[in-house]
């Protein structure tokens, strides 16, 4: 529903900024065909929306070094700034933390599709010319697989392998190769989604998971509906996956042999010799469904590294002495802290030639634009597939101003 409303002048510490980019993630989607989140349920109107970009169009009091115009990218998560976990840095922990379009927060923190919109002047980040406000609205997801990395911190020459072809999980790839990675495989369920990381060089390898068996509520997951091909919509229940459909032995087993698979691909007869240490340095797990957890610890070597980047079952079964008995660290990740500034350094230097792994296009990642908030209903059904009505790869669908 889109509704009118009076916005007022920004106040103490804030930027009034005319968004002109917003990305729609899957958490977004999730609200919009339920009304919730995962445990977090909307019990008010919630605006959605929390990758964007905009411009400046009026300041507030005590902003200094902003000026009307600038253009600007929205960090959306507002800290309290004054707690201990704030002054050490790790502000995405914050208890108080409001982060817009999500329900955590009562009232919920309004989120940014919207025309306008009053935003601290701290979390505003100032672009370069070059950076254009689609890309600059993927600073929010590359952010995530920044974090993600930072949390791993591979050795250069380290493997990785990505369980999710999303966004966030081509951006987590993207980033480990970044970090020094030299061999990462990316794995789902949607051919297109692979065949797209492997050309534009987000992953060195590619894994297409086979389908009969799952059904998923996450368009992003590795496991989505078997008619997901013909660009049908997820389902919102009805959600059936290995570890639901088969024994938990039986879905251990599925798991094993999928992370035997794509270790498969990348195993090297020299380097690979020892049977002992089969497996790669880290693993990020990017869907949030218990059976690629399970696939996620069979396939990390001893002494390695799961990073639970996705956000999905909440509560879920695992064979811990996989981890336990190997030594696998197991590490979550919430959002991300830190990490705006070096995402936009990344971008300024896309286009620089120079020896090692250059980041690939964030723009090409937008496959589909609207422009107004009046298209955002077909946006947003758009969202929820993997593919378009003339069969073409939807992978990140933006509302353009």
């Amino acid at each position: 529903m889109q509704e009118r409303r009076t916005i007022e002048e920004p106040g103490f510490g804030e930027l009034q900024i005319a968004v002109k980019t917003t990305g729609i993630c899957g958490s977004d989607v999730s609200y919009y065909k339920k009304f919730a989140n995962g445990d977090l349920c909307a019990c008010m109107p919630l605006s959605l929306g929390h990758e964007s970009s905009g411009v400046v169009v009026a300041i507030g009091p005590q902003v200094s070094g902003f000026s009307i115009g600038d253009r600007v990218a929205l960090e959306v998560g507002v800290a309290c700034g004054q707690c201990t976990i704030c002054r050490k840095g790790r502000y995405n922990l914050c208890k108080k933390m409001r982060f817009r379009s999500s329900a955590k927060s009562v009232p919920h923190y309004q989120g940014t599709l919207q025309e306008r919109i009053n935003h601290p002047a701290i979390w505003c980040h100032k672009l370069p010319d070059n950076i254009s406000f689609d890309a600059a609205a993927l600073l929010e997801p590359l952010s995530v697989g920044i974090h993600a990395v930072n949390r791993a911190s591979p050795a250069p020459g380290s493997t990785a392998l990505v369980l999710g072809a999303g966004t966030v999980g081509l951006l987590t790839a993207a980033m480990a190769r970044q970090a020094g990675c030299t061999q990462v495989t990316i794995t789902d369920v949607d051919q297109g989604r692979v065949n797209y990381a492997i050309s534009k060089g987000f992953a060195t390898h590619g894994y297409v998971v086979p389908r009969p068996l799952h059904t998923s509520s996450s368009s992003s997951s590795i496991f989505t509906s078997s008619n997901s091909s013909s660009g049908s919509s997820t389902p919102l229940d009805g959600i059936a996956t290995p570890s639901s459909t088969l024994p938990f032995r039986s879905s251990l087993e599925f798991a094993k042999s999928l992370a035997a698979e794509m270790l498969a691909l990348t195993q090297n007869p020299i380097l690979d010799s020892d049977d002992e240490d089969v497996g790669v340095d880290v693993t990020f797990e990017c869907t949030g469904k218990e059976v690629c957890m399970h696939t996620a610890l069979y396939a990390t070597r001893p002494g390695g590294k799961v990073i639970m980047v996705g956000m999905g079952t909440p509560i879920q079964t695992l064979p811990l002495s996989v981890a336990h008995l190997r030594e696998i660290d197991i590490l979550g990740i919430f959002r991300y802290a830190n990490t705006y500034a070096t995402g936009i350094r990344m971008l300024c230097n896309q286009t620089k030639a120079g020896a090692g792994f250059t980041l690939p296009s964030l723009d090409d990642m937008v496959t589909h634009r609207f422009k107004g908030l009046e298209n955002a209903k077909g946006a947003f059904e758009l969202a929820s597939r993997t593919m378009d009505d003339e069969g073409n790869l939807v992978l990140k669908v933006v509302i353009e101003a």
